[in-house]
């Protein structure tokens, strides 16, 4: 079985290296769509998730909160009672903003005496992070300003101060890059995959492959292993050029990458060879491979917050692979997160990298039956 297997990836590599386009496309597109979305895509948000820390419980510190919300830009999601808990929600990506006002707040406005409300960010969405705070500081200096008509407050005692977490800086590169791996991996193995097996068919020599020994799961490894391997070559290729030509810091240990590339790729590749059951010509399965890819990357949150979509549409990313890998690399990335913080999303991952395996493993046995 081993041989046979071995013998169909060796047949797999020779006809891809054999073209001189098939090269191009393997590697050179890949660092292509490196540079275009390192120096051109960029993104605006609104409706940002936030946690207020409120330890002041003043009427004063409840309508810098109200504002907030009735601003339309905040949406108040937690109510932390530490600082550590405002650590853990920015640590696990479950907020973009965090706002405290310290205790005190109330009265050092009314004795005039300088006082500080703290805005921290996540800061691995460099531009979302600038708009949050931007939002919170108008926010609360406006509130300020409208305080000087008292006599009693003197408009200069409000001092916001700001921090960024993760990406100190805000370069929205350092949050681009890191999704453009995810996103070549996706873009290659479907491809790939997806005209491997109608490609066979097209130049009549599926049903060669059909009289060999072979058996049908051993054809699905041989189809698949090769593309497996292009994958994490092209993982390996990208990080190179984003860690030193784009300068994309690495927070984290790249150990879990190869683990959570290979997760993800079970999934890519399952919809790949899905593709290529239901398509009778290479043309129909490069229409149906960005028919997927196309949507699967605007509804991942590599350009557009899932949380400014409708909430059917925010339901329906759950069955999206590169939603998933996204969060496991930009936190490997920017984030320094480890198995213990991405475990649930590598979990989803795996789940659903499986079911979809499963099911085209099965349509595929039947298709070449």
């Amino acid at each position: 079985m081993l041989e046979r297997i071995k013998q169909m990836v060796i047949k797999e590599f020779i006809q891809i290296f054999r073209d001189k386009r098939m090269k191009a496309i393997v590697f050179i597109t890949p660092i292509m769509q490196l540079m275009l979305f390192g120096y051109a895509v960029t993104t605006d948000v609104n409706n940002i998730t936030t946690a207020v820390y409120d330890l002041d419980k003043s009427s004063e510190s409840r309508e810098v909160i109200r504002r907030l919300v009735a601003s339309g830009y905040f949406n108040i999601a937690f109510t932390p009672e530490s600082p550590e808990e405002i650590m853990a929600l920015l640590d696990r990506g479950k907020v973009l903003c965090a706002i405290q006002i310290n205790r005190g707040f109330s009265k050092d406005l009314k004795r005039r005496v300088p006082t500080a409300v703290q805005i921290l960010v996540d800061g691995t969405d460099s531009n979302s992070a600038i708009v949050a705070m931007d939002y919170a500081t108008r926010i609360v200096m406006k509130y300020s300003g409208e305080l000087s008509a008292d006599v009693s407050v003197n408009s200069s005692a409000v001092r916001v101060e700001t921090r960024a977490w993760y990406n100190p800086d805000l370069r929205s590169r350092n949050y681009n890059v890191p999704g453009v791996i995810a996103v070549v991996i996706m873009l290659t193995c479907l491809l790939l995959t997806s005209m491997a097996v109608v490609r066979e068919r097209e130049i009549g020599t599926m049903e060669q492959l059909m009289v060999t020994p072979l058996r049908p799961a051993e054809l699905m490894l041989g189809k698949t292993i090769p593309f497996a391997i292009i994958g994490f070559v092209d993982v390996i290729l990208v990080t190179l050029v984003a860690v030193f030509w784009f300068d994309i810091p690495v927070r984290g240990s790249l150990e879990v990458m190869p683990l959570a590339t290979a997760i993800y790729l079970l999934s890519v590749l399952g919809m790949g060879l899905f593709i290529s059951t239901i398509s009778r010509t290479q043309q129909q399965a490069l229409m149906a491979t960005f028919l997927f890819y196309v949507p699967a990357v605007l509804l991942s949150g590599f350009m557009f917050p899932i949380e400014n979509m409708p909430k059917v549409i925010q339901y329906g990313t759950y069955i999206n692979p590169l939603r998933y890998f996204l969060v496991i690399i930009r936190g490997i990335f920017l984030k320094g997160n480890g198995f213990a913080v991405l475990w649930p999303q590598m979990a989803s991952l795996f789940v659903l990298g499986v079911s979809v395996l499963t099911i085209s493993t099965l349509r595929f046995k039947k298709r070449i039956g």
